[in-house]
């Protein structure tokens, strides 16, 4: 059973990427897949919606693999899967994921696994993209021998992704520079390490190079991950988007028909000065290594 899962700090292109790849025969991408408890199953805040529209309990594919869950309460397994993911599965457990996978975890994983595997059995034949982006779940899946697993690491400029984050984007809350790049450190180290363990199932693609070239990046991806159909979106970056059915993530994922993917440059005008320089400092081991200027108002 394959998936491909995406890891790496928000705001970075996952979704996009995870719905170009729905477009393929077979392929399914589920979004954050991590948050079907929360936000699917208990409702608990705004983002419930699947991405065809449909609340998840709602959505006849997500209803489906639902009912495959043998338990008399359906609230208290949801709650008690989301505590275990906040002891086991958080970004700082990324190391320790990949040294072994305590009972607790393991519960969660085997779920995870049995959604993929009805998920294969409802459309996902060829593959499954979960872009939930914790690198300790990808870790925590490189264990499992039920899974085919490919980790595609996409990153972004850290002051990109500060830019995005100072306004709010539907449910989505702003974050300082500060904040928002310390994230963008800790995210991308930690799948680092997921992909010095993955012995050749690993990819890291740049989000400015997705959405520059991404009829190329698109089919270096298919390529990593064994799908050898003819990239869905053309030369000119476009492509017809359907219905997808993710559980959570960008509020993009819900649109659907002709778009343009093209590159975002309005941070390297528009982020103030004293917000890149923090941005800067706190990502500067990283920037070199992901081939990112030191100055942010120029390069690439």
């Amino acid at each position: 059973m394959k998936v491909i899962y995406i890891t790496g700090w928000l705001r970075s292109g996952s979704t996009i990427l995870g719905n170009i790849l729905n477009e393929l025969p077979g392929v399914l991408h589920v979004g954050e897949l991590h948050y079907l408890w929360k936000n699917g199953l208990l409702r608990d805040g705004t983002n419930s919606l699947c991405g065809c529209g449909e609340q998840v309990r709602e959505c006849p594919l997500w209803s489906s693999v639902v009912a495959t869950l043998d338990t008399p309460d359906l609230a208290q397994l949801a709650r008690q899967m989301m505590a275990a993911q906040r002891r086991t599965l958080r970004t700082r457990h990324t190391r320790a994921r990949l040294a072994g996978v305590p009972d607790e975890a393991r519960a969660v994983m085997d779920h995870t696994v049995a959604f993929y595997r009805a998920l294969a059995d409802r459309g996902a034949e060829r593959a499954v993209v979960d872009s939930s982006k914790y690198p300790a779940e990808a870790a925590a899946l490189l264990r499992h021998s039920d899974v085919d697993l490919r980790v595609v690491h996409i990153v972004r400029d850290p002051r990109a992704t500060a830019f995005s984050y100072l306004n709010a984007k539907r449910y989505i809350e702003p974050m300082s520079p500060a904040a928002s790049t310390s994230n963008w450190v800790g995210f991308n180290v930690a799948s680092e390490l997921v992909g010095n363990a993955a012995n050749g199932r690993y990819l890291r693609v740049r989000h400015e190079d997705l959405t520059r070239e991404p009829r190329k990046v698109v089919a270096e991806v298919q390529r990593f991950a064994g799908l050898d159909d003819e990239p869905p979106v053309d030369d000119d970056g476009k492509v017809t988007l359907g219905v997808n059915h993710t559980v959570t993530g960008n509020p993009d994922r819900l649109s659907q028909g002709a778009t343009l993917i093209r590159p975002d440059e309005r941070w390297r005008t528009e982020l103030p000065l004293t917000h890149s320089a923090v941005s800067t400092a706190l990502a500067l081991p990283l920037l070199r290594r992901y081939r990112y200027p030191l100055l942010a108002r120029g390069g690439s």
